[in-house]
């Protein structure tokens, strides 16, 4: 049996930036053994597959080790090769996830992505998330993450994680954040435990990110830059509950896979 799968790099504006995710377009349901397999086949931060519906399309995304409820990036890629590549006619897209309805938009010469804002609590951090960044952060909040905050955009890019460490952590992942220089704020992201180290472009993390910093610097549109080797760039824009995340996306490859019988 073969399928076409698409490897595109996404909240890119050229090839080899960005986050790069695998999607592959999908008539029925594989099972799901056979999901996680072309996923770690692929062993990219996410690969992403979806099926039409009545409405729209369900969406699931497959890191190399696990099945995730919500993912931004893999999410802008699948928008991008509906869009760009399999003609889709309409201006919205709606996606059925585990993580709720998501809704993908042309608007502006950029795909804009509807996904749920997410609030972050003060905790105490544990031993391994110290050591695991190798030094004290200003302040940890939590959410579906670790949120570290540090003092300046040099803190977060100088971090060298221990990422035996961070794998001990209780949550998806750690998220590394400051002012930025030439952005609003800045990030890093670093989830072991799902198999991928440092991710370059954390579209879901962004959900936690943009609340909190709207409410600090007390605006509500913000620019991101995700500070990864790769490096990627988000606009985030806070509407009530909901975060609008926003950016580019281009094609690196076209394949098929043979998945046997």
């Amino acid at each position: 049996m073969k399928i076409k799968q698409y490897q595109v790099d996404a909240f890119a504006s050229r090839v080899f930036q960005g986050n790069p995710a695998a999607v592959c377009p999908l008539k029925a349901w594989l099972k799901d053994d056979v999901l996680q397999a072309i996923a770690g086949e692929n062993n990219l931060s996410e690969t992403a597959f979806f099926v039409p519906i009545e409405r729209g399309f369900h969406l699931r995304w497959f890191t190399p080790v696990a099945e995730v409820d919500l993912c931004g990036h893999a999410t802008l890629a699948s928008a991008h090769v509906l869009f760009e590549i399999l003609n889709y006619p309409e201006r919205l897209i709606e996606f059925e996830t585990r993580g709720g309805k998501l809704v993908v938009e042309r608007k502006d010469g950029l795909l804009a992505m509807d996904f749920p804002a997410r609030t972050l609590k003060s905790c105490s951090p544990s031993t391994a998330l110290i050591e695991g960044l190798g030094r004290h952060p200003v302040e940890v909040l939590i959410s579906d993450d670790y949120v570290a905050v540090f003092e300046s955009e040099a803190d977060v890019r100088g971090l060298s994680p221990d990422f035996a460490k961070l794998n001990q952590v209780d949550l998806r992942g750690v998220c590394v954040t400051a002012p930025g220089v030439n952005a609003d704020f800045v990030s890093r992201f670093f989830a072991p435990k799902l198999g991928v180290p440092e991710d370059p472009v954390t579209g879901s993390a962004h959900c936690e990110l943009a609340p909190y910093w709207a409410s600090r610097l007390g605006k509500s549109t913000l620019r991101a830059f995700q500070a990864s080797r790769r490096g990627g760039e988000i606009s985030c824009a806070l509407r009530g509950d909901r975060v609008i995340l926003s950016g580019k996306a281009v094609t690196f490859m076209e394949a098929e896979i043979d998945i046997g019988t």
